[in-house]
């Protein structure tokens, strides 16, 4: 069937008056969560993933959609009005973006950002149309070896990406792997790692690690090292807020050149959109050394808009890459994927056929988050900042609170509270000692299927492992691998070499 007529039946699906109202929901919660000081748009999606199963699949990953979209948003909120990001993807925005708050042009700031994230998610979202089915029939030709190839690049490639320390980053991946294969063995059917527990056979949920390790680790991380900080004096807005015609040519070119920038990188493991807005940010600092009257330093209007539009641009090709290969390509889409699991869904080529409705409808509300985002954010950012306001003893507690709520709904266990608390303390180790949360996540995600698929394809080549790199596709996906990882070697230790300069320089003076 031709793509605009699904799309057309997704947008069917989608506009109905229950579906619109999840949508909504979805971008206001995502938007207030995002805000929040410490929070963010993975979190938010975190927090709201134990209450969405009592929703049918379609609402529950439309309401998604608009969290995921609107998180990003909040993040950028709080990077602009506050100086700082919610998520690692939004500081490149906080450069300019809070400068030009400074001078009193916040509200430029927050609509620079709000049109740019619905630009670049815009385009975002008509690539995935005619792109992920293409990418669904092509990873039909996956065997085990494939998917064992496709899921050591996503481990490798985000360990290697994400964290300035290699061996941190597989650390934490490993620690992710290690929780994964707890329970009762699929195939020979003995307990694993289990300690004669009962509460053990089933595993660990990815529910309870996702919310601990998040939330609940940022919960006390904030509570132990960061007790002594108060609410920063939030930045009122002057004059129009909107564009002028000027502003709206000047930013026009970073948002387009940004969104260029961010495409690529959905489909690639590199640890999610922080990448791209750095480039988009260094590639408009470049062109602004060549005009007559540099801005950047000063609230340049282009050092926002194309980090924005980069970050959003990127997110909605992860969305196309995770239905259509079932790769996370960062944390928030790792908790997506088990969000996926848990109503017994596998994204890749089999959800095309499987479940189109769901699909379709999932990819039109993409394009009614947009929009919906856009009408909230640019009249009533303001609004939003003023959830800053909160204490935080009583914010923190009612996440606390919201966090053991949702686990005990989903489970009824006083199990799963304990190792709610466990996990979560783990996960305040891991932000204390500055390990990244990202492998852990994509571990205990990709770690059955690594496990599986290389089983299988063992069995079916009577233990001869040479299968696993036979393939022309396991080839590629290797060589993908090396170059992924010698571009990281490369950046990093040009990062060490340019901050070793300054230092030498000052010795020598």
């Amino acid at each position: 069937m031709d793509v605009l007529t699904l799309l057309g039946e997704g947008f069917a699906g989608a506009l109905t008056p229950a579906n619109l109202m999840w949508v909504l929901i979805g971008c206001l919660l995502g938007t207030a969560v995002g805000v929040l000081p410490g929070l963010g748009s993975s979190m938010a999606v975190a927090l709201l993933l134990p209450i969405t199963f009592s929703l049918d699949p379609t609402a529950a990953f439309i309401m998604f959609a608009g969290v995921y979209f609107g998180g990003l948003f909040g993040d950028s909120t709080m990077g602009i009005l506050m100086n700082t990001p919610g998520q690692a993807s939004a500081i490149a925005s906080t450069f300019e973006g809070h400068k030009m708050a400074l001078n009193g042009r916040a509200a430029q700031a927050l609509a620079t950002a709000a049109i740019g994230a619905f630009i670049g998610g815009m385009v975002a979202s008509i690539v995935v149309v005619f792109v992920a089915p293409a990418l669904a029939d092509f990873s039909s030709r996956f065997g085990p070896a494939e998917f064992f190839a496709l899921a050591v690049f996503a481990f490798a490639a985000t360990s290697s990406v994400v964290a300035d320390s290699a061996i941190k980053g597989l650390t934490s991946l490993f620690i992710g792997l290690g929780i994964a294969v707890i329970g009762i063995d699929g195939v020979s059917g003995a307990p694993r790692f289990t300690m004669d527990s009962p509460n053990l056979f089933d595993g660990i949920s990815l529910v309870t690690v996702t919310v601990a390790i998040l939330a609940l680790g940022e919960v006390i991380y904030v509570a132990c090292l960061e007790r002594h900080m108060t609410n920063k004096a939030l930045i009122r807005p002057t004059g129009r807020p909107w564009l002028s015609r000027r502003e709206l040519k000047e930013a026009t070119p970073a948002w387009l050149r940004g969104t260029a920038i961010g495409l690529p990188f959905g489909v690639i493991p590199a640890g999610g959109s922080e990448i791209p807005t750095f480039l988009a940010y260094g590639l408009e600092k470049r062109l602004d050394k060549r005009r007559k009257n540099p801005m950047f330093g000063k609230g340049a209007i282009r050092g926002l808009a194309a980090p924005e539009a980069a970050g959003n641009s990127t997110t909605g090709m992860a969305m196309g890459a995770l239905l259509a290969l079932g790769l996370p390509i960062s944390a928030t889409a790792a908790i997506m994927l088990a969000a996926f699991r848990q109503y017994g869904l596998q994204p890749g080529p089999l959800l095309f056929d499987r479940a189109p409705e769901l699909v379709w409808a999932l990819l039109a509300s993409f394009f009614i988050a947009m929009v919906v985002l856009l009408i909230l954010n640019l009249p009533f950012a303001m609004l939003w900042a003023k959830l800053l306001l909160i204490p935080r003893p009583y914010l923190y507690a009612g996440i606390t609170l919201f966090c053991g709520l949702g686990i005990y709904a989903t489970s009824g266990s006083t199990f799963d509270l304990v190792m709610l608390l466990g996990i979560g303390l783990l996960g305040f180790l891991m932000r204390a000692l500055d390990f990244p949360l990202a492998p852990l996540i994509i571990g205990m995600v990709l770690g059955p299927l690594a496990e599986t698929s290389l089983r299988d394809a063992a069995m079916s080549a009577n233990g001869d492992f040479s299968v696993l790199v036979e393939g022309p596709i396991s080839i590629t996906l290797y060589a993908l691998l090396a170059a992924v990882l010698v571009f990281a070697i490369r950046g990093k230790v040009v990062a060490r070499r340019q901050a070793k300069a300054p230092a030498k320089e000052t010795v020598g003076v």
